[in-house]
């Protein structure tokens, strides 16, 4: 490695160089002997996924992805902070009926210290009834939760550039959804998988 030099180094551990796994806050998620409430972004999708550790490595019990709002609930815009709340409460719901009442967040390396997505994602799980432990400085707004800032950027760009608006939302318009009336359709869904015990 570069910079790397004398009798002493020590090459670090390959998750490590990998920036898979930052071992320091492993140790500390560790020792809370609690569940691992993990989120992921990948290029068309947000996955939560429940895991727990074990010397083998560890064991995921489960993973919802934000698939499942477009082909059960027809909810489009898969990788953004509502979407992320909505699987969250999703995956909240499955904890609670698997009998895991508490979990803690695994950031990991993949996002910045303003993370958005799993934070959202953890608020979704804290309001189906997972206790997950969050400081008040990780919580997302409100109106971010439900999508309001995408609503208002799709209402601008609808009256300032038609043609930019039909191509930036081009999928949600495709398959129906007025990118306008996010929180609107935000606000019956979330009703609507609070209640629904199949969810």
């Amino acid at each position: 490695m570069p910079g790397a030099k004398g009798p002493k180094y020590m090459v670090p551990f390959r998750r490590k160089r990998e920036f898979r796994t930052d071992y320091r806050l492993r140790y500390k998620l560790l020792k809370s002997g609690l569940p691992f409430f993990i989120v992921r972004r990948s290029n068309r999708y947000i996955t939560v996924s429940l895991a727990v550790p074990e010397i083998g490595g560890d064991k995921t019990l489960f993973t919802v992805s934000s698939k499942v709002l477009y082909k059960k609930y027809g909810w489009y815009g898969l990788k953004n902070i509502p979407a992320a709340y909505l699987t969250g409460l999703i995956a909240g719901k499955k904890a609670l009926e698997m009998g895991i009442k508490k979990a803690v967040i695994n950031l990991g390396y993949a996002f910045t210290k303003r993370a958005s997505i799993p934070f959202a994602a953890a608020m979704g799980a804290r309001d189906a009834g997972l206790d997950i432990p969050m400081g008040e400085e990780a919580l997302v707004d409100e109106s971010r939760i439900r999508g309001v800032h995408i609503a208002e950027y799709a209402k601008r760009l609808k009256e300032s550039d038609p043609d930019l608006y039909r191509v930036r939302f081009s999928k949600y318009l495709a398959i129906g959804f007025d990118p306008v009336e996010i929180p609107k359709r935000f606000d019956e869904l979330r009703t609507l998988l609070v209640g629904d015990n199949n969810a």
